[in-house]
This record gives structure tokens, C-alpha cells and sequence, in this order.
């Protein structure tokens, strides 16, 4: 039975490799939590960029 690994968490979640499991006495379980807690990076941006662009803004933009 395989353990889940800190490094592909950070890795699968597009971080910088050791943004987390460098980090000094953080235990496996610890970088597990941060690491679920956290936030993906590409997908934050993509949801910042539609709430700030929602669809169909610019025809609104235009038609004024």
C-alpha cells in the first residue's frame, strides 16, 4: 500500500518544488494539511481573471 508523497502534491498542484516540503520541521502529515489547504495557483488566476472579464463584457463595452 503506497502513502501519498508531500512532493508530488506540491508538484501536482503547480508550486514551486520545496514551497512547502523545504519548509524547516514540518512533518509529512503537516505538509499534507498546508498542501490541502492551499490554493492551486493556475486555478485562482483563472477565476480572478473571469470574475474580473466575466463573458460577453466586451460586446456590453462596445455597444455603449
Amino acid at each position: 500500500m503506497g502513502r501519498l508523497s508531500p512532493v508530488f502534491v506540491e508538484w501536482l498542484m503547480g508550486l514551486p518544488a520545496g514551497h512547502v516540503t523545504a519548509v524547516p520541521g514540518l512533518s509529512r502529515s503537516a505538509q499534507l494539511k498546508a498542501l490541502g489547504n492551499g490554493v492551486v495557483p493556475q486555478q485562482a488566476t483563472h477565476a480572478l481573471r473571469s470574475l474580473l472579464h466575466p463573458a460577453g463584457a466586451e460586446e456590453h463595452a462596445t455597444a455603449a
